[in-house]
């Protein structure tokens, strides 16, 4: 009878156990299902993470969606190849000949405009190269080339350093020796290296009054508009080249960017720190 009644209480603890352990998995599980939310995979110019604009934005989108954006911050070139070969859901870029390229092969759609800036010379405020007195960007440009300023690149086939090279090329100047060089790295890094170094470079303007608290170099030209000009667009991989993309969600994103909610915080962003936006949403500008 003694044996009966151990098994009895011994076989009772047992089940009370294994019910304890189907039941936290169970929850374990309920728990997982209800926190994941689904993610979006967005391949951006570095611009637009080193402003800290993004981080507002994704915010914004991320709450009243359940989403988590996974950004990854690139230079242009790469942000373009990296949405071409189905490593990203959408991408927001800002080099208009690769973006239109891009799309004409079919790599994406409902390309759609978002901001835009401009890109400013800037450099140490003794401008041994005299720019500020400069007509227009090339002529800048051929200040710096004549008295071999260093001039820090970009490098990396961004859509600045695609800007540099087409005003090095329109002032018929290719640029090499030891006060030219090339970073390879983003807009801001190369900042640092040019501050350090006490030389020029091309930025967008957004970057700069984010870090200009912080260096020496300082606006020295900025008005010529036409090959200043810095406009951003925010286009959706194709479903159609890779299926398993997130057409639904990237659409749902750049319907967002483009929304009245999403353009009032890119008009606004910045203005309380530097006086102005470091950016100019797409629904403020006079060509759309």
């Amino acid at each position: 009878m003694k044996n009966l009644f151990a098994k009895i209480i011994l076989f009772s603890i047992l089940l009370s156990l294994l019910s304890g352990c189907i039941q936290q998995t169970l929850t374990g599980n309920t728990s997982q299902t209800v926190s994941t939310a689904e993610e979006l995979r967005l391949s951006t110019t570095t611009s637009t993470c080193d402003t800290g604009l993004l981080d507002i934005l994704n915010k914004r989108f991320e709450e009243a969606n359940n989403v988590k954006v996974l950004t990854i911050c690139q230079g242009t070139g790469k942000a373009i190849a990296t949405g071409e070969l189905g490593g990203a859901d959408a991408v927001m870029v800002h080099d208009v000949r690769s973006e239109l390229k891009a799309v004409a092969n079919g790599s994406f759609i409902d390309r759609s405009y978002v901001m835009y800036n401009y890109f400013i010379i800037i450099g140490p405020v003794s401008d041994p190269a005299g720019i500020r007195d400069a007509e227009n960007a090339t002529d800048a440009f051929g200040r710096i080339a004549a008295i071999k300023a260093p001039f820090i690149s970009r490098g990396d086939e961004s859509g600045t350093h695609k800007m540099e090279k087409s005003i090095w090329k329109a002032a018929n100047i290719t640029p090499a020796g030891a006060w030219y060089k090339s970073a390879g790295k983003g807009m801001g890094d190369t900042i640092t290296t040019a501050e350090i170094m006490e030389g020029y470079t091309l930025s967008d303007r957004g970057t700069y009054l984010a870090m200009k608290d912080r260096i020496k170099l300082r606006i020295l030209f900025e008005s010529d508009k036409e090959y200043l000009f810095n406009p951003y667009h925010i286009m959706a991989v194709n479903p159609d080249r890779f299926q398993d993309v997130k057409y639904e969600l990237a659409k749902r994103y750049v319907d967002f960017l483009t929304s009245a909610s999403a353009q009032d915080i890119i008009r606004d962003y910045g203005k309380d720190r530097y006086g102005e936006g470091l950016f100019i949403p797409a629904a403020d500008a006079s060509d759309k």
